[in-house]
């Protein structure tokens, strides 16, 4: 049967209610998984997100939202930040009010640190973050060269670290069980790592360059494929866990590279060169790959020479993929009989790799871990291969990104991504780059997106000082409403025969 995209499968499916009465039944019997089930709800909900017009958050800031995040424990309590310098918290599941007969949720938010806080922010809020175990500590970034740790209950700051200059970008891993960690991306070129239960900067990671060095002031953006590029500022603006490896940490900088790196060992592993392609996602391991995977493991368990080890690891493939080798041989070269591993710094022509022509404005990996989006600030939209580390080469439709840092949002089962596109988000189909709706609410440009699993919303933030919520349309709450009215009206339940 032909690959049918999971977004093609939704649109043919969202207009059928019948067919999800078929496969209730189906699930009742036992032809259907429960697991396959919700998957296909949830895909099902997700086509059909639109601007709700049931639930409206009411914005508790005087300047652009910069950035959003939902709780990753309860999923209940929105935080966002703007550029007024202030910090909000917005309980999504619970409205402070109600408006149009109760048909309307208005979510007012439950408290805000801004510059009349006695430790607020002076300058605009860049980047905001939850604790990821629980809700009682949340991170703010600021460009007024601070990252601080607040207390929710108190709305004290509990832990304040001094930074070299703006900060673009923070973030804390999410499936981290050994360290606490906040990643912070700012002005200058180096990475810093600020440990929240000491108080002090474990790790500083050198690699990015500065965008002086490699584009001189006195050559055009024209000559590098930019358009309406303004000089671009040096340091870091998008940094990212990974989800698979609390150890690897992704940053891209204005030097338009994107690395990765391993917070255990001195210096990256990986440098993203958009140069370095495959056609699409890899295909899924077969039974005969497993079996050829085992074979081969049997067959180096019986070369016990330590000679015939060297030789097979020495061995090149011919032809068109002579120069591309896999993730695990990079950094790998010869001298003598022996394997040296290669610092990726000691290699000039991939240390100067970059996957955008341009600043890295925004990354997002995808919740299983084995693939990355980029954004850059030459209106690119990028999918990468982690493993391989090489460009995918997915065509995403015409994009027209800012040149400020920008957040993402990708759906769980990872088949669609939200991207801002100047005043409105786009939604792409992660595997054919087609796309499958636009998002138009906002008046100015929209600079931050995140998608709630949970309950299949999307929220958004915008120059135009809003927080916009989408959400799958619901005919059982709609149903209430009627069931509601009539019960307030004691003239409904009358009959109408005559004595």
């Amino acid at each position: 049967k032909p690959c049918v995209p999971p977004a093609a499968k939704l649109t043919a499916d969202e207009d059928a209610p019948e067919e999800m009465w078929k496969e209730v039944m189906d699930r009742e019997e036992g032809v259907l998984r429960p697991a396959a089930f919700c998957e296909r709800v949830r895909r099902r909900r997700v086509a059909a997100i639109d601007l709700s017009n049931r639930k409206e958050i009411v914005s508790a800031h005087r300047g652009g939202v910069n950035s959003l995040q939902v709780d990753l424990t309860e999923c209940r309590f929105l935080l966002s930040g703007a550029s007024d310098g202030s910090a909000a918290v917005y309980d999504i599941q619970h409205p402070t009010d109600h408006e149009g007969g109760g048909r309307v949720e208005k979510h007012r938010c439950l408290f805000v640190v801004d510059k009349q806080h006695g430790h607020g922010h002076k300058f605009a809020v860049s980047s905001v973050a939850w604790y990821p175990v629980d809700t009682g500590l949340f991170i703010t970034g600021s460009f007024d060269h601070h990252i601080k740790v607040w207390d929710t209950n108190t709305t004290q700051v509990v832990m304040d670290f001094k930074m070299p200059g703006k900060v673009y970008g923070t973030a804390m891993s999410a499936i981290a069980t050994t360290h606490m960690l906040i990643a912070a991306g700012t002005e200058d070129v180096q990475v810093r790592l600020c440990d929240i239960a000491s108080g002090a900067f474990t790790h500083t990671l050198s690699g990015h360059r500065v965008w002086s060095t490699l584009y001189p002031c006195s050559m055009s953006n024209k000559q590098f494929g930019l358009r309406d590029l303004p000089q671009m500022a040096d340091g870091i603006m998008a940094v990212e866990w990974s989800t698979s490896s609390e150890w690897v940490l992704m940053t891209g900088g204005c030097d338009g590279a994107i690395r990765f790196w391993d917070i255990r060992r001195a210096g990256c592993f990986l440098v993203l060169d958009q140069s370095q392609t495959q056609f699409g996602r890899r295909p899924p391991f077969s039974e005969s790959s497993l079996k050829q995977v085992s074979l081969s493991q049997l067959i180096s368990m019986r070369e016990t020479s330590p000679a015939n080890k060297i030789v097979s690891h020495q061995k090149k493939p011919h032809g068109r993929g002579a120069n591309k080798l896999p993730i695990f041989h990079q950094g790998i070269h010869r001298k003598g009989s022996n394997l040296q591993r290669l610092h990726p710094g000691m290699s000039s022509s991939r240390n100067r790799a970059t996957a955008h022509y341009g600043s890295v404005t925004g990354l997002r990996p995808t919740e299983d871990g084995m693939y990355l989006l980029s954004t850059g600030s030459d209106s690119r939209l990028r999918l990468w291969d982690i493993e391989s580390g090489c460009n995918t080469l997915v065509n995403f439709e015409a994009t027209h990104l800012q040149t400020k840092s920008l957040q993402l949002a990708v759906t769980e089962d990872s088949s669609l991504v939200f991207v801002p596109c100047m005043t409105a988000l786009k939604a792409f189909d992660m595997w054919s780059g087609t796309t499958f709706r636009v998002f138009r609410g906002h008046y100015e440009s929209v600079n931050c997106c995140f998608f709630n699993s949970h309950d299949q919303e999307l929220y958004t933030g915008s120059n135009d000082r809003q927080i916009l919520v989408w959400s799958p349309p619901s005919e059982v709450i709609a149903e209430g409403d009627e069931l509601t009215s009539e019960l307030h009206n004691p003239l409904a339940d009358q009959d109408q025969w005559s004595d």
